[in-house]
């Protein structure tokens, strides 16, 4: 199955995340010749000596007093060079204090990048420049050594700039990028950059593709992507820039592994396995709502499970929904006023409210209910004109058995339209003031003629009450 180059995309979101984030954790590549910084100069302290990242390294500017001097000078000369931008002044002081004194300033680290990247794009001889690309690499992960103790330099985040990098300067190592991404994943969780999240998806589709992964490890990795990505649209909005064209790309890709049929073939055994797992029921019902599966017997089954086994809110209005779809009737509006016990939000509340109305009211033919419940979604919200709405459709469906003559039969009209009318003063929202004018439009044709009313002694604008379970004052209006 041929899959979309989502590589420019990836290159695009690099030029867009800053690369002073830059990054991670490394898995040791013996293929390439040795580093072009010699890394074996940088210490002669222990390996063990820093195997605590959250303790700083000790001596960051040397031992002796020489060697601080120099330290600082060299700090001093490749940080003016580097300020002017006259990077290939500042690479020699710059290695002199990556090597020596690696612990003295953070800044080494985000800035050596940059220095090191640069020699990599003058190289033009291809061992070295592969060479080049080992410095990089080793340069996010001396990173984590002397400063993983920090928040910015923590080793989930460079972990995953680190393979960011990796899969621009080699492609091909798709493995060795998916061990990186999911170990970045790992540890930072909600934390995840979003071009992190996309360079995961593609290396996991390529080793599909190559067969080193199955349908279900896509499946499991988009699910948890997706939380990631909704997570932070909902809570880092300063962020949306970078996770919505994220979450783009990989629904792109994701597309051809997203069938109701795949998902339910995998899921199905794991749940007949461990029907009450409910970190497995929450990855059901989430795959399943995401790829728009919700008519499956596994979601319904998956969803009353987690209910029983974990209730709130919304998987009790879940609950709603799936039994009114099967014409369960009474157990939605069971549901759905179990999520009204449990919300806490109004605008929640008003929702399963105003469908338990109206479930009422063209379902189980409760009219009485249906109003007490489209009243109380009213309560909750005044300026909202759809309850009034709906009780006055109520109205008007049942005028005809609410009187036995021509009179009290087309009574009920009245009050259909008294609600209509209160729905367009209530609400200035365009959708609702259209949908009241239809409906006033429409059910004023239903009034009792001047004869009839003339007939039973009424006057236009007589105060009248109509009687049967309406049982509401209004007044008295001819169809003109």
């Amino acid at each position: 199955m041929k899959r979309k180059n989502i590589l420019p995309v990836i290159i695009v979101l690099l030029a867009v995340f800053p690369f002073c984030f830059s990054t991670g954790k490394t898995i040791e590549n013996n293929n390439h010749q040795e580093n072009l910084l010699q890394t074996t100069e940088i210490t002669n302290l222990p390996e063990n000596q820093f195997q605590d990242k959250k303790t700083p390294p000790p001596f960051p500017f040397g031992k002796t007093p020489e060697d601080s001097l120099k330290c600082r000078n060299n700090i001093s000369l490749y940080s003016e060079h580097y300020g002017h931008r006259n990077f290939t002044m500042a690479y020699e002081p710059w290695r002199e204090v990556f090597l020596n004194c690696p612990g003295a300033r953070q800044n080494t680290f985000f800035r050596g990048i940059v220095l090191v990247r640069m020699k990599y794009n003058e190289e033009t001889d291809p061992v070295k420049r592969e060479a080049w690309i080992d410095t990089i690499m080793m340069v996010y992960d001396k990173r984590i050594k002397y400063w993983g103790h920090t928040e910015t330099s923590r080793e989930g985040l460079v972990t995953g700039r680190k393979a960011v990098e990796l899969s621009r300067l080699r492609p091909g190592n798709v493995k060795e990028i998916n061990q990186l991404t999911s170990h970045a994943i790992e540890l930072e969780k909600e934390q995840t950059q979003a071009d992190v999240l996309l360079v995961h998806m593609q290396s996991l589709i390529r080793l599909a593709d190559a067969g080193l992964k199955d349908t279900e490890d896509i499946l499991v990795a988009y699910d948890e992507i997706m939380n990631i990505i909704d997570y932070n649209l909902e809570h880092n909005p300063g962020d949306k820039r970078y996770y919505d064209p994220a979450k783009d790309q990989i629904n792109i890709m994701f597309e051809p592994f997203a069938s109701c049929k795949n998902i339910v073939r995998l899921f199905t055994p794991r749940f007949n396995k461990n029907p009450e797992d409910p970190e497995l029921l929450e990855r059901i019902t989430n795959m399943l709502s995401k790829s728009d599966c919700t008519e499956e017997a596994l979601f319904y089954n998956a969803t009353k499970n987690l209910h029983r086994l974990n209730p709130d809110a919304t998987s009790a209005f879940l609950m709603g929904r799936l039994e009114n779809n099967s014409g369960n009737y009474d157990k939605a509006i069971d549901y759905f006023q179990e999520a009204v016990n449990l919300y806490e939000e109004d605008s929640d509340k008003f929702r399963a409210y105003l469908l338990m109305a109206d479930i009422s009211f063209r379902n189980l033919r409760l009219f009485s209910d249906a109003r007490s419940f489209a009243l109380k979604a009213s309560e909750l919200d005044p300026e909202n004109g759809r309850p009034y709405i709906l009780i006055g459709e109520m109205y008007a469906a049942t005028a005809s058995e609410c009187g036995d003559d021509e009179l009290t039969s087309k009574v009920a009209y009245w009050a259909a339209v008294d609600k209509f009318n209160q729905a367009r003063n209530v609400d200035s929202e365009p959708a609702v003031q259209e949908r009241a004018d239809q409906l006033i439009d429409t059910y004023r044709h239903y009034f009792p003629d001047v004869e009839t009313t003339f007939m039973y002694g009424l006057n236009e604008g007589d105060v009248y009450r109509v009687e049967c379970w309406i049982n509401e004052t209004t007044r008295v209006r001819s169809r003109k």
